[in-house]
């Protein structure tokens, strides 16, 4: 009987992007505290909240590039080192132009993650456990919003700041502790039995992830294809929905008159519904229907596409100022939205040629991190001097429904995109 160790290895991942994911929400419930010490704008505290993913962004082709040439042990490993030592210097920073310098580390440090999980996910896992799998570590960004600003929060009521961004790289190098000790590739790992090795192993045909020294493709020829055009398109969409909530919710609760206190407790509640909606649907229904012979394009793409359409709920925000009713909207949005993304991430290895999952990982969070660059900043500008936030949930269902069309028109089927002639 083939083992569990490939499910550790899941959890593993999962944790990482947990704390990984605390780094990045414990700014979002930092904006008075800054606006207190440093005199900070909203305008001001939007190019903030998007600092790190300027530098993630800018990562993420050379990463996929890196991760295919060295591997996803050696570069996770730094990473996770990194971004401890970037939560340690925010909480040193004794201004704006540090913390926005420790901010660009931390996109530095955590480029890696996202590209190297779907790598992994790929090596250790056949295509019928994929989703769930992922669902594993997407779940886990979900679940950090909704204990880690809670959490974040009342470190930061009760210690200052400073102790919360302190606490957040203790863990973070904690986790670089754990990954250093426990992650290996199969091949590599002495704790795999035989059985769950060649049960792995006997799942090739189902995906083009190889450990061989096969020849990748070129990223021009990656960039070119309409299937890759359509997954990053797509995800943009979903991603700037992602990022809105994630670095805005708490002002947003606030400026609907709301104590820190309380907008902390209301930020939650989506973040809760958003990941049971990523397991239970995007990871275990996804793979259930899998399992019983439904077909495997049709399935993924049903769950992508009518989770990025519920998103659409995100414009019934709009019409209302009372928490509780924002609060059924927001989560009905970024619910749909949790349930689509472990699709959408376990895509890289089932469209990408042999050898080159790094290198669509790394266009596909390329386009993520744009979309969460712009985001943070527009919703800024959008909120201005009023916090009025209309205008901002109004531009997110506009680019949702940009992101449908583009699953629906270029992505296509579900399946390896041709190799390049003359590889």
């Amino acid at each position: 009987m083939q083992g569990r160790r490939r499910w550790r290895i899941a959890l593993l991942l999962g944790i990482g992007v947990l704390i990984n994911y605390f780094d990045r929400v414990n700014l979002s419930v930092a904006h008075e505290a800054l606006h207190k010490d440093f005199g900070i704008t909203n305008e001001g505290y939007g190019y903030l909240l998007s600092a790190y993913v300027w530098t993630y962004a800018a990562l993420q082709l050379p990463v996929g590039v890196i991760l295919d040439r060295f591997g996803v042990k050696l570069v996770g490993r730094i990473s996770a080192f990194l971004w401890s030592v970037a939560s340690f210097a925010a909480a040193a920073a004794n201004s704006i132009g540090s913390f926005f310098g420790a901010r660009l580390l931390l996109g530095v440090g955590e480029a890696p993650t996202f590209p190297a999980n779907a790598k992994a996910i790929g090596y250790w896992f056949p295509g019928h456990e994929r989703s769930l799998a992922t669902a594993f570590f997407d779940a886990a960004a979900k679940f950090a919003s909704a204990i880690g600003v809670p959490l974040i929060g009342a470190a930061l009521i009760r210690f200052g700041w400073r102790i919360s961004f302190a606490l957040t790289g203790v863990v973070s190098f904690l986790f670089f502790l754990l990954f250093y000790f426990v992650y290996r590739d199969p091949q590599d790992d002495k704790k795999l039995t035989a059985e769950e090795l060649a049960y792995i192993r006997r799942a090739d045909q189902e995906t083009q992830i190889h450990t061989g020294s096969g020849q990748p493709a070129p990223l021009a020829y990656l960039i070119a294809q309409p299937k890759v055009l359509g997954l990053v398109a797509g995800f943009f969409a979903y991603n700037y929905c992602f990022y809105l909530f994630l670095t805005w919710l708490p002002s947003y609760f606030s400026a609907l008159h709301m104590n820190l206190q309380h907008s902390i407790l209301f930020t939650s509640v989506p973040w809760f519904f958003a990941t049971f909606t990523d397991l239970l649907v995007g990871g275990w229904l996804v793979d259930a229907l899998i399992r019983r012979g439904h077909d495997q394009s049709r399935v993924r793409k049903t769950v992508l596409i009518g989770g990025t359409v519920l998103g659409l709920a995100v414009a019934g925000a709009m019409f209302t100022s009372n928490p509780a009713v924002a609060t059924l909207w927001i989560s009905i949005s970024l619910g749909g939205l949790s349930a689509a993304a472990p699709v959408g991430w376990s895509l890289p290895s089932l469209i990408a040629p042999k050898d080159s999952v790094g290198k669509v990982g790394g266009i596909l969070n390329f386009g993520n991190q744009l979309a969460g660059i712009i985001a943070p900043v527009a919703t800024g500008y959008f909120a201005g001097p009023t916090n009025s936030f209309s205008r901002a949930f109004a531009a997110a269902a506009i680019i949702l429904v940009f992101g449908i069309l583009a699953y629906i028109f270029l992505l296509g089927r579900i399946e390896p995109v041709p190799e390049p002639v003359n590889r």
